[in-house]
């Protein structure tokens, strides 16, 4: 299997170009999902409808914490195991995650659809878009499950040496919700159910595809294994994806502080409650695009890195990471300059408000982006340490921007700066981060002999 396995012998450039292509592809349709909706919301219903969205938008957050932690620990071991020659133990990865994702996406949906009401009012909901909120969250919570299967099945048909057919999958959801959207939003006149409704059935759509591929894998046979889950597998796995699922939940958590701040500091403001919602849940999407596309590398090398690192092939690993670190950077460089040069242009994009709405949305962009160039560097170390088989070090940096110094920051420097402080808490959690990811994981390709 070492030896065969063309990802222990081709050109490392080669190889991610070959894997990360297709799953940055893969995230950036993962993000439409979200930016298709508030587009359309935005131009159909106004800004008030991009609030309500973003209000609703830790209950995604939180769901895909649920399958990142499933899906990147099923293929992180997946990798290990073929790596180090044991297919059958990389093929229980797949049933065991297979029922992980069942249990955990239903039991996570009946909580949203019980919940729904109190978990908004926590999010930071305001009296004019809580309804709104109400009627998106009601429907979306159905199509969660999908949601769950669709990331955890990617990732595993990624590692199986396959990334094509994980993003044609992703890619043919994201189309049905395009094009649904316009035709529920405004040809049907039913607003966020439209939008709510479209995203279910394309995730229905994406789900269809990616369980066909189940007892097709190349690189192991689906046998008994599938029909008995192991517990002590499943802690495993999920150990293994920790990193990415915690990042998910300190975006989650994150996200409740800022937007129960921007709603108290703004009401004290010239701007009000509402238009610094907004404009923070249109920049959150604009700021997901380059995230996905980072996260997207970080993934497409995890089947490489995990098992060259599982085959003792360590100068393949750096070369790997340094590879990663190099193509990150020059997207973030890209994503700095579109930023700060044309921030009205993506602002409009999903929709258009008055003048002070324009004033606020624009100038906290780019204060707020001002670092995104080091962002990659980050969420590449954490995904590393995960796919290399040491969790703990991806959880801590994977926690250190959003828990560690950007929720206080976000609490503290509005109590000096008003609501323009919060903008500033971005470019110094970033560049912190940025300080301890480079620290560790220095020490760490230092160690690998």
């Amino acid at each position: 299997m070492i030896t065969e396995n063309p990802l222990g012998y081709e050109k490392p450039g080669k190889l991610l170009g070959k894997f990360a292509i297709p799953s940055i592809i893969a995230m950036l349709v993962s993000s439409l999902y979200n930016i298709v909706d508030q587009i359309f919301i935005g131009q159909g219903v106004g800004y008030i409808g991009n609030g309500a969205t973003n209000v609703a938008f830790p209950l995604t957050t939180i769901c895909m914490s649920i399958s990142l932690m499933i899906g990147i620990g099923a293929a992180a071991k997946f990798s290990l195991e073929l790596g180090k020659g044991n297919p059958k133990e990389a093929a229980g990865c797949v049933g065991n995650a297979f029922w992980m994702a069942a249990v955990l996406g239903i039991t996570y949906a009946v909580l949203v659809e019980i919940f729904a009401k109190p978990m908004l009012n926590l999010f930071g909901a305001t009296a004019e878009n809580l309804s709104y909120a109400m009627d998106y969250v009601r429907i979306t919570a159905i199509g969660m499950p999908f949601l769950i299967y669709i990331n955890v099945l990617s990732n595993l048909i990624r590692a199986d040496g396959n990334p094509n057919y994980s993003m044609i999958c992703l890619v043919a959801g994201a189309v049905v919700n395009t094009v649904l959207d316009p035709v529920f939003i405004f040809g049907l006149d039913m607003g966020v159910k439209g939008a709510a409704l479209a995203t279910v059935i394309s995730q229905v759509v994406s789900f269809s595809l990616s369980i066909a591929y189940m007892w097709r894998f190349k690189r192991v046979k689906i046998g008994r294994e599938f029909l008995h889950p192991k517990i002590s597998k499943c802690v495993r796995m999920a150990s293994l994806g920790m990193s990415n699922c915690l990042t998910q939940l300190a975006l989650t958590v994150m996200q409740i502080v800022m937007n129960n701040s921007l709603k108290h500091y703004g009401a004290l403001s010239r701007f009000g409650e509402d238009i610094p919602l907004s404009s923070f849940g249109i920049i959150s999407k604009i700021n997901a695009i380059f995230i996905s596309v980072f996260v997207g590398i970080a993934q497409g090398a995890q089947p490489i890195v995990g098992f060259n690192y599982g085959a003792k092939k360590f100068d393949r690993v750096k070369e790997i990471y340094k590879l990663e670190i190099i193509s990150s950077t020059v997207i973030a460089v890209i994503g700095f300059i579109v930023i700060q040069c044309f921030p009205k242009q993506l602002i409009s994009l999903f929709g258009l408000g008055d003048e002070l709405y324009m004033e606020f949305a624009v100038r906290f962009m780019r204060i707020f982006l001002f670092m995104i160039i080091v962002n990659g560097v980050q969420l590449i170390s954490s995904n590393f340490f995960s796919a290399i088989g040491k969790p703990l070090k991806g959880v801590i940096l994977a926690l250190s921007r959003q828990s560690l110094f950007l929720v206080p920051l976000i609490i503290i420097l509005p109590i000096f700066l008003g609501v323009e402080g919060i903008a500033f808490s971005g470019p110094v959690s970033d560049i912190l981060a940025f300080t301890i990811s480079v620290a560790v994981i220095a020490r760490e390709l230092h160690k690998m002999k």
